[in-house]
């Protein structure tokens, strides 16, 4: 797998050979939390796809999953996010099927339906 970082505000996941690489267009860029965290969520989407497609008898060679976001504030976060598949060999009648599937993804739900998070800190040795 390759993440690709074309924006501040955007990656793309396609399938490669080897080991994940993270590459950015620019050594000035970096791979941030917003970066990180949309990679998960395209990770997961494309795991999903590809676990359905190999039950289905598709081939998943030219998917990509590229995530876009932007930004909202009070509170200053990510506001929403822009989950988009590029398939050349699906089938256009399954299609619906795909998007719905694509929903199935866990970091899609955790973020639909976030959960809570508690923070603890300590001061001093340990």
């Amino acid at each position: 797998m390759k993440i690709t970082l074309p924006s501040e505000d955007s990656i793309r996941l396609e399938p490669t050979d080897g080991p994940m690489n993270i590459e950015a267009l620019s050594a000035e860029q970096s791979y941030s939390p917003f970066h990180m965290v949309a990679g998960g969520l395209a990770y997961c989407t494309w795991s999903v796809l590809a676990s359905w497609a190999s039950h289905a008898k598709l081939d998943v060679g030219e998917l990509t999953v590229d995530v876009k976001w932007s930004f909202a504030d009070d509170p200053h976060r990510v506001g929403s996010y822009e989950v988009r598949f590029n398939w050349p060999s699906l089938p256009a009648t399954r299609l619906e099927a795909a998007k719905r599937v694509s929903e199935m993804c866990t970091v899609h739900a955790t973020l639909n339906h976030p959960p809570t998070i508690t923070i603890d800190g300590t001061v001093g040795k340990r």
